[in-house]
């Protein structure tokens, strides 16, 4: 069994607490995220999950099917 790890992403083009909620949803709908705390004015989510359930790039595809641009963060 794999551990839970911590990553922080990017993400762009939200502009309101709809938009909080639509890419906190996104994330909650992959099996191995744990949890997800987004944050709007920074553009940037903190994700806990299992890498192997829920890879970044999984995780990123998300955030865009539900519309927004996001990236891993530096």
């Amino acid at each position: 069994m794999t551990s839970d790890r911590e990553t922080q992403l990017n993400v762009t083009g939200m502009t309101c607490n709809s938009c909080v909620r639509h890419v906190g949803d996104a994330l909650r709908e992959l099996k191995g995220v744990r949890e997800g705390q987004v944050q709007l004015r920074e553009g940037k989510v903190l994700v806990k999950h299992d890498p192997q359930s829920a890879p970044v790039g999984v995780m990123i595809q998300a955030i865009q099917d539900a519309g927004y641009d996001s990236t891993p963060a530096a």
